[in-house]
């Protein structure tokens, strides 16, 4: 069952990773490796995509998975102790989503000076120690929701951003290109940004003020899946749906149906599956000694699901990855 969900996946066209397909699946080792996962947040759905595929690789491979992260994504001194903790636990392989690029770095450093080899997956942070990075290219997906309102909206654009950790690099290249997309196509401008705390009720209170002090923004674009639902959520409630043009990062039930009800038009989907699937993967071939097949960066893939391709069968694996 396992590997039927990878190969099909690999033959999805939107959930291919880049040369995923050309190498076999080695044969796992009797050597019981131990790898903790830790994440920059453990309550969304994103996650648990991730986690999902990251179980279903540790089974795969034979492995001793333990998976852990902090309450909240902008909490990076939590996963600083919790880099420490699986270091002393007997961690060989940490798989890593840093909540700060920069506060994170020290720990990770620390851990693979110890020896433990440091797999990155969605989420960068500033170390060279790091063997291998699984994730989407965040500016490419940027661009994507900014064509997604382009070609949809005609006339001027006047653009709200939603996004959420100003450390994130995930959110900065997101927004870079969006940014660089709206204004090479000469007619798009952004009125507002709002940072806000990754969470809903956070996020829905910024957008209503931002949208109320900037009445003229016809379309929103929101950069995870937290932020994405608070965005909708204020959309709904000032009855704009039908004005204005939303693109929601990432997707879970509450995105789900505001596509259908037009809060949210379009949605960018990542595959989230395959990042916890082949982060392990990754793992596994550093610690069994087959590091000459990993590939220094795993770009997982985007694609815009709109109410036109949601009940496709492809729309539908990409929204529910493990379903």
């Amino acid at each position: 069952m396992i590997k039927h969900v990878k190969t099909l996946a690999a033959c999805l066209s939107a959930l291919l990773l880049a040369g995923c397909a050309a190498s076999p699946t080695p044969a796992p080792t009797t050597t019981r490796y131990h790898v903790a996962m830790i994440a920059k947040s453990t309550s969304t759905e994103f996650w648990s995509a991730v986690f999902a595929g990251a179980e279903a690789a540790a089974t795969e491979y034979n492995m001793d998975l333990t998976i852990t992260g902090s309450e909240s994504e902008e909490d990076y001194s939590t996963q600083n102790d919790l880099i420490e903790k699986a270091v002393e636990e007997g961690a060989q392989a940490i798989i890593f989503s840093a909540s700060d690029y920069q506060q994170n770095a020290a720990a990770i450093d620390a851990a693979a000076d110890k020896g433990v080899r440091i797999v990155v997956v969605d989420s960068a942070v500033n170390s060279n120690k790091v063997s291998a990075y699984v994730g989407a290219d965040n500016y490419g997906a940027g661009q994507m929701a900014a064509k997604s309102a382009l070609e949809n909206v005609e006339g001027p654009l006047h653009v709200g951003l939603v996004s959420y950790n100003v450390n994130s690099p995930n959110a900065q290249e997101r927004e870079e290109g969006v940014i660089d997309t709206l204004t090479a196509s000469g007619r798009a401008e952004v009125a507002a940004t709002v940072y806000s705390v990754a969470t809903p009720e956070n996020a829905r209170a910024e957008t209503l003020t931002m949208l109320a002090r900037h009445p003229e923004i016809n379309v929103l674009i929101s950069f995870n899946e937290a932020v994405s639902v608070g965005a909708a959520q204020a959309v709904s409630d000032l009855g704009r749906a039908d004005d204005l043009w939303m693109v929601a990062f990432d997707s879970n039930i509450t995105t789900v149906d505001a596509l259908h009800t037009g809060a949210v038009d379009a949605m960018v989907v990542q595959n989230t599956y395959g990042m916890g699937y082949f982060s392990v993967e990754n793992a596994y071939k550093l610690l069994a000694g087959q590091g000459s097949d990993v590939t220094r960066e795993t770009e997982t893939a985007t694609r815009i699901i709109d109410r036109s391709n949601i009940f496709a069968l492809d729309g539908q694996k990409a929204v529910f990855p493990f379903e």
